[in-house]
């Protein structure tokens, strides 16, 4: 058994759950995250779907299209990392993979994020570009991206190395 399966027995074994339960209560935690992000992502989505039918998008320059292109591009990623544990659960139920499942899910959830602040920032970007004047809109999409960064990432990892935490990302919550 490697150090890392050791590890994570016992820690299983302290909080008095067997393997399989903490892996059952890990994967709902991260699907109880992915119920409160879903529906910001897919209200981002329906959003950005509908954007170039309005009156107003023929008004918008070649650089707008291209910042509008790309964050739709950033949140159907997101949308599809996000979506992907659930699916990834369904295809493999009763396989014996949860781990897998979990493990590889918290990773793709990760890099959904990555991707969801993207767009949140571009959207930002796109629409104060549209309204206001370039000062407006880079300090804007700067505060967007420094609270989004400082929130989402760097203060949680942050703690993580300050706790000392392990840093395999196995999905455990605290």
């Amino acid at each position: 058994m490697s150090s890392a399966t050791e590890t994570k027995t016992a820690q299983g074994a302290e909080s008095g759950e067997s393997e399989k339960e903490r892996l059952d209560r890990n994967f709902q935690e991260l699907l109880q995250g992915l119920r409160v992000a879903l529906p910001g992502v897919q209200v981002l989505f329906a959003f950005l779907l509908i954007l170039p039918f309005q009156q107003g998008y023929v008004d918008t320059s070649a650089l707008q299209e291209k910042i509008y292109f790309a964050t739709l591009l950033c949140t159907a990623i997101a949308s599809a990392c996000l979506i992907a544990p659930p699916v990834r659960h369904r295809l493999l139920f009763r396989q014996g993979v949860k781990d897998w499942i979990l493990f590889n899910s918290n990773r793709v959830v990760t890099v959904g994020f990555v991707f969801l602040a993207i767009a949140i920032t571009g959207v930002i970007l796109l629409i104060g570009d549209f309204i206001y004047n370039n000062t407006v809109t880079a300090i804007a999409t700067g505060a967007i991206v420094v609270a989004l960064a400082w929130l989402w990432f760097v203060s949680p990892l942050l703690e993580r190395r300050r706790e000392g935490a392990d840093t395999s990302g196995d999905g455990e919550s605290s």
